[in-house]
């Protein structure tokens, strides 16, 4: 094993346990802002994630459109509904055991499906190899969801403006 490939590992764990405690405040934390501000380390983890795997314009893409457009998309609706910032005392229940239980249960469940339906295929990792590789199947495979997706966040940040301007 050579120094970089150990550097590369080092770097993928830093990562990664940044992006799942920065995913367990996001999903903990009782300030929405702050749950927000958690997601925005968590997606410049993921593009961090495509800077190792070599994969630069995936990385660049993450950070303009995830960090760059949805995370102010969310902090607009936030503070155009003037949603509670903090603690409400209404909102909590003591189900927190009762949801973990659930959880755990979906993740098994979902883990033995996906096993069962792909615990033999081989995952084939020759995909898109440069930028124009990429581009070209992000707008022609993909550009039916690329563009739903587009349209959804459209009619949201709609949808933050109209109930904003109801006071």
């Amino acid at each position: 094993m050579d120094h970089l490939n150990v550097a590369q590992q080092v770097a993928f764990g830093a990562i990664a346990l940044a992006m799942v405690v920065s995913a367990l405040r996001v999903v903990t934390t009782t300030n929405v802002v702050h749950a927000a501000l958690y997601l925005v380390v968590v997606l410049a983890g993921v593009g961090m994630q495509f800077l190792l795997l070599g994969a630069e314009y995936t990385a660049v893409t993450q950070v303009i459109v995830y960090i760059g457009a949805i995370v102010v998309l969310f902090l607009f609706g936030i503070f155009l509904t003037r949603a509670p910032i903090g603690s409400t005392a209404g909102l909590d229940n003591d189900q927190r055991w009762a949801a973990v239980i659930v959880a755990l249960f979906v993740f098994g469940l979902l883990a033995y499906a996906l096993r069962d339906f792909f615990g033999s295929t081989q995952i084939d990792f020759a995909g898109p190899q440069t930028s124009a590789q990429v581009g070209d199947s992000m707008f022609q495979t993909y550009v039916i969801p690329f563009e739903v997706v587009s349209v959804l966040l459209l009619a949201a940040l709609i949808g933050a403006i109209v109930i904003a301007k109801r006071d």
